[in-house]
């Protein structure tokens, strides 16, 4: 990364790169200088540079604690959605080997995961996109730089830097001893290919995700074997003579004091936002200064003209690849003059790819209620079965549809929820009606792809307010 601050020549050392600085005049060396690889970065540089726009990349990875970098492409392609999804699948695909059995496959009544083999195909998958990424800047005519010391000018910056994951700095050992990513997703498949995985939880699982979903899917999880420290703290990791990794905590609902040992500890307390190395303060550039994050206009406009933030960086944003991705490209092309069309942040789809996975869009019960009154929404409801569990005798009491929707009218849809196989595919599709202005008239109207868990979205009619039943029965 680069360091940009106005004022006389001066020379300035961030970690380890050297920055130089100057009052810029006249032409610049590039139309667009794009801070961060990552998918936002790079998406918005390839967008730019199809446009005709000369473009260049800057990308930098500060190493980890644990010492680890990574090519080109940032957090989502090289330590998060891409390895996890694929991790996620070697656990479903051991669900599925055992599924076998009840539909007349021979299968050994031992089976076992080896992680090295697995290991090694993502990674090898993961620097097959890092190289294609390089190839596309060179096809698209742009320009990646890692450089030391340069002096680049530029009509036109953009900061998509992203975040990175937290060490909770006030419990000893935590940075010396852990590791880093995502809690329930992680935990999900460790459990999956058949580790044992115990779960501390501060708080709440889940935070800013539909409560009755989130407890679905944490109850899903202790089910099937994964273990849950509730409303507990640490308070130190240290390290035994064996190599084990003792982590000591404190139980907040008793006060008392536990311990256990561990082969590895991951962290997910957060992300930070990576703006400390670039000088934004010598700038101007406005910050939040309880999160850091950039604070941006809705055309992705800092406090300084000429200078733009979006992505994880920005506050108020999702922190999600595609939000990201699409909103690189928008601001490519409005700074080409090619469009003025502003980011869309409303009612954009997720995923938590946990063992059962959970997929929503919009507005969860909780917020729904808080903006509209708990007279003001109707909810819709059900818990249904997928035929694949049927043959294989697997327990669907946590595959759940929820439909929030405004009370009266044709009862405009203000979120939707689903936990079951596939939620991404199938929430994917619905996320479009909430650009078209979904009513539940429009969904009970809308014709199933059956026998598909999808097809049941459309066809619930119990409402949580009546207290029948939701239970479906029957084909």
């Amino acid at each position: 990364m680069a360091a940009l601050y106005g004022g006389r020549h001066r020379w300035k050392r961030i970690n380890c790169l050297h920055i130089f600085s100057r009052k810029l005049t006249g032409k610049y060396d590039y139309d667009l200088l794009v801070i961060g690889g990552g998918s936002g970065g790079l998406a918005c540089s390839k967008e730019a540079a199809q446009l005709g726009q000369k473009v260049a990349v800057l990308d930098y990875v500060e190493p980890s604690a644990k010492g680890t970098k990574w090519g080109l492409g940032g957090t989502c392609v090289n330590v998060g959605c891409i390895p996890k999804k694929l991790m996620h699948q070697a656990a479903l695909l051991g669900t599925a080997v055992k599924d076998a059995k009840k539909y007349g496959w021979q299968i050994p009544d031992t089976i076992s995961h080896d992680w090295p083999t697995m290991a090694e195909a993502i990674q090898n998958h993961v620097k097959s996109l890092n190289w294609g990424h390089r190839v596309q800047l060179q096809d698209n005519k742009g320009h990646s730089e890692s450089l030391l010391t340069t002096v680049l000018t530029a009509k036109n910056i953009v900061i998509a830097t992203g975040g990175r994951p937290k060490y909770p700095t006030n419990i000893p050992g935590a940075a010396e001893h852990g590791i880093t990513n995502v809690a329930l997703e992680c935990a999900g498949f460790l459990k999956g290919i058949g580790l044992d995985t115990t779960v501390m939880v501060r708080s709440i699982a889940l935070r800013g995700f539909d409560q009755q979903m989130a407890s679905l899917v944490t109850d899903y999880m202790e089910a099937h074997g994964t273990r849950f420290a509730w409303k507990s703290v640490p308070n130190r990791v240290d390290k035994l003579s064996s190599g084990a990794l003792q982590v000591t905590w404190t139980d907040t609902q008793t006060g008392s004091e536990h311990k256990d040992t561990f082969d590895s500890v991951l962290w997910a307390v957060g992300r930070a936002p990576e703006t400390k190395a670039l000088g934004l303060d010598k700038l101007g550039v406005q910050l939040n200064k309880e999160t850091g994050k950039i604070v941006v206009g809705p055309d992705e406009s800092t406090s300084v003209p000429n200078i733009y933030a979006f992505g994880d960086i920005g506050e108020g944003r999702p922190e999600l690849t595609p939000t990201a991705i699409k909103a690189g490209k928008l601001l490519a092309h409005r700074l080409a003059g090619q469009s003025t069309e502003l980011m869309n942040y409303d009612n954009v789809p997720t995923t938590v790819f946990t063992p059962l996975e959970y997929s929503c869009v919009g507005l969860s019960e909780e917020e729904a209620e808080k903006r509209h009154g708990k007279d003001g929404i109707e909810i819709y409801h059900a818990f249904y079965k997928p035929l694949e569990f049927t043959v294989a005798e697997r327990d669907a009491s946590q595959c759940y549809i929820k439909v929030v929707c405004e009370q009266g009218g044709n009862g405009k849809i203000l979120g939707l929820h689903f936990t079951g196989p596939n939620a991404g595919e199938v929430a994917q599709g619905f996320a479009m009606g909430f650009q078209c202005g979904a009513t539940y008239s429009h969904l009970i109207q809308t014709v199933g792809i059956h026998p598909t868990c999808a097809e049941e979205v459309v066809k619930v009619h119990i409402t949580k307010r009546s207290g029948l039943d939701a239970t479906v029965t029957g084909c």
